[in-house]
């Protein structure tokens, strides 16, 4: 019997089946919306969403982490940096999958996954409020001329 068993095999072996996770995990947070076959896709949503989910709190050890995974530097900060940023607040579903019909060489169902646009608000949109809020507080500055006339 199979039961508790969740782990779809997807006709490879466990370290094929590691590297295509590896893979598609890389390219989803690259590119933020892949095509792919829907058991691929239903098997991605939860590995990358632990990943999403770890790299929420940006630690040392969280980075080594999912250094063994994420093999790229520039991606694993874009990880950490804005992918996990957006998600700070939202309590899991970072990606969904849509159905796109048939492959048409061999009929497999396609699907597009992709991350949730809706909180689609990048980290530097976020700084320059920040920033304009401190401008606003911050002492303002006499001017040059101004400073000469005092003197």
């Amino acid at each position: 019997m199979r039961h508790g068993k969740k782990v779809r095999k997807l006709s490879r072996t466990g370290s094929h089946r590691k590297a295509l996770m590896q893979n598609l995990a890389s390219a989803l947070f690259q590119y933020e919306s892949i095509t792919t076959t829907i058991m691929k896709a239903k098997a991605l949503r939860p590995y990358a969403e632990k990943l999403i989910t770890k790299a929420r709190t940006d630690t040392v050890a969280m980075r080594r982490l999912l250094a063994r995974t994420i093999k790229d530097d520039e991606l694993l900060r874009k990880l950490f940096g804005d992918i996990a940023l957006r998600y700070k607040e939202r309590p899991g579903g970072y990606t969904r999958i849509f159905r796109l019909g048939f492959r048409s060489n061999d009929g497999t169902e396609m699907a597009m996954i992709e991350l949730v646009p809706e909180m689609l608000k990048k980290a530097e949109d976020r700084k320059p409020k920040a920033a304009a809020a401190d401008k606003a507080t911050a002492k303002p500055k006499p001017k040059a001329k101004e400073a000469k006339a005092k003197k």
